[in-house]
Parts: structure tokens; C-alpha cells; sequence
């Protein structure tokens, strides 16, 4: 469900008490977590963590006018949803976040990038929270880049 809050703010207050309480717990361990350049906000209509123009001025390729997005955070209509958008296409970390996952004895819900989930009792935090805390924004940026790179040279 997208919301045209303008403020993360406004959008927990939008919501049920209940996805509030999850939404809120999550994004506190993000808050805790997130390196030094990201920032929060409202992106896409959920809650954003993004690399601001001030660091990447070119933006995200999908939408220039956008920051590069790092990871979100949305109520939708049947479930929540973490996007870890720092572990799409980062083999390496993904293995390493499926491994920690199993290791802390939850279930995992995720597709590509995003996980889904009915209560914050069903996410492994600590490692959400370090997860965050891996990916410098320096690296995700040089990542992204590299990535856009490699996509340009296969169209030539």
C-alpha cells in the first residue's frame, strides 16, 4: 500500500497500532545501525534509506530525481516488508545474511531483496542490524556504480 505521507512521521502515525509497534521496532534497529551517509526518509511511499545526491549526485538510474535507494521499509496489504536493496545482486553478502538468518532459528520469508513479515517477533534483528552496519556507503556506492558500468559495456 503506498502512502503520500511526506514525513516518516506521518506515515507511522497512518498506520494500525500493531504494524506501527513492528514498523517502528525495525526501524529503530536500522536507525541504530546505519552508516555514516545514508539517509532517512520518505521514498516510493515507504520509508527510505538512501544514499543523498550530496554523496551520489547522478542518483538512482531507474529515476535520477531520486536518491540511491539502500534499504526501505513499507506496510503493505497483507504483510510488512523489509527491502534490503544493499544485498540485491551482492552474492557474497546474501549468502552470508541466509547463513546468519538460520543461524538465529527463523523462518525466512524473502524474495530477491525483500522480506516479509506479519510480526517483528518473526525477523532476526541483530541480524537486520548488522546486516545495515556492513555495507559502508563508500562500498555500496562503488558497487552500484561498478554494476551500471557492466551493464552499459554489455550493451555496446
Amino acid at each position: 500500500m503506498t502512502s503520500h505521507a511526506a514525513t516518516v512521521e506521518q506515515y507511522l502515525a497512518e498506520l494500525p497500532e500493531d504494524r506501527r509497534a513492528a514498523i517502528s521496532a525495525v526501524r529503530d534497529v536500522i536507525l541504530a545501525h546505519l552508516p555514516e551517509g545514508y539517509r532517512e526518509g520518505m521514498q516510493y511511499g515507504m520509508i527510505g534509506y538512501y544514499v543523498p545526491h550530496s554523496l551520489f549526485p547522478a542518483g538512482y538510474h531507474c529515476d535520477p530525481k531520486q536518491p540511491l535507494p539502500f534499504a526501505a521499509l513499507a506496510s503493505q496489504k497483507n504483510h510488512m516488508a523489509l527491502y534490503l536493496t544493499c544485498l540485491y545482486g551482492n552474492d557474497e553478502q546474501e549468502a552470508w545474511f541466509r547463513e546468519a538468518w538460520a543461524a538465529a532459528g527463523k523462518k525466512l520469508d524473502m524474495g530477491k531483496a525483500c522480506i516479509r513479515f506479519k510480526k517483528v517477533e518473526a525477523l532476526a534483528l541483530d541480524v537486520i542490524g548488522e546486516t545495515i552496519s556492513r555495507v559502508p556507503t563508500e562500498e555500496y556506492v562503488g558497487r552500484y556504480q561498478r554494476s551500471l558500468d557492466e551493464m552499459k559495456s554489455r550493451k555496446k
